[in-house]
């Protein structure tokens, strides 16, 4: 019997991970505030509380302007907490981007088009003087992994959406982080290609055993890839809900997943949760 568990916004939740291990993000009371025109200021974020273990994927997802893409920003140190703490691997924010613990993929995929597929996935090496050989090897490995062998010599105006993405995913895997933070990376593409690139992800995740923390808009893809779905309320963003999505490995997550019971009531308990519907009790049972 599979079981979808629903918590209340709880700090600390976290899921699998070993408990001598630093969390992969430990958040506490963390806020934003952003100042605008006039002295005035916007909340964007309050009272955040949250921890991902090693090797989990964390989907964030809520209505537009709650303060998605501002959390994922605090943990990767484009922007800075105005309150509370946000740990990564047991180190600041900060430190862990200066000792590269994370890489990052947006919705753009950002590949600088003068540099073919083999040469943009080795750029974040070249920048930090990791030698040719190296790089190369690094990067083979990659281009293989993500299924990109036969265009490794092509540039990225002769890669669709889709290739594009693997790229932009291969690339922030260059440097073996422990950790992706990833913002919307299927957002412009076509569904059936959005898909396909769900099903890469958890492969490639799997493969690499890396923690994810993932902003999305759509539902099903968050409990498609997750194994926790944050539920987030409009400004200032809280934490409204955490929804438990006990599905299996990513391995085990093939298209069949889609047309699982299972998978629906998942769908579903995140879909109340966005709509502020009452909490369900851990443990019960919502097929």
């Amino acid at each position: 019997m599979t079981e979808t568990n629903v918590h209340p916004a709880a700090g600390g939740a976290s899921a699998g991970g070993s408990a001598l291990a630093p969390a992969a993000i430990s958040i506490t009371n963390a806020g934003k505030v952003f100042a605008v025109a006039k002295g005035a200021e916007v909340r964007a974020l309050e009272n955040i509380d949250l921890t991902v273990s090693p090797g989990e994927f964390v989907s964030l997802i809520g209505p537009s302007g709650c303060g998605k893409s501002t959390l994922l920003r605090l943990i990767a140190d484009l922007d800075e907490a105005s309150s509370g703490e946000v740990l990564v691997f047991g180190k600041s924010a900060r430190q862990a981007r200066i000792d590269q613990e994370y890489g990052i993929a947006f919705q753009s995929a950002g590949l600088l088009p003068w540099r073919s597929v083999q040469a943009n996935i080795e750029l974040p090496l070249e920048l930090h003087g990791v030698g040719k050989a190296e790089r190369t090897t690094r990067a083979e490995e990659l281009i293989e992994l993500v299924g990109l062998t036969d265009f490794r010599s092509r540039f990225p105006d002769q890669l669709s959406g889709g290739m594009q993405q693997r790229v932009a995913i291969a690339r922030a895997l260059a440097e073996r982080p422990k950790l992706l933070l990833m913002d919307e990376p299927f957002g412009a593409l076509d569904e059936m290609t959005r898909e396909r690139m769900q099903q890469e992800l958890v492969r490639i995740c799997a493969e690499t055993g890396a923690a994810v923390v993932f902003v999305t808009h759509s539902i099903p893809e968050a409990v498609f890839l997750s194994d926790r779905v944050v539920v987030m309320s409009p400004r200032p963003g809280r934490i409204v809900g955490i929804v438990d999505v006990p599905l299996g490995p990513g391995t085990s997550r093939t298209e069949a997943l889609r047309e699982n019971p299972g998978f629906f009531t998942a769908v579903t308990a995140v879909r109340e949760a966005l709509h502020g519907s009452p909490a369900v009790p851990a443990g019960a049972d919502l097929r």
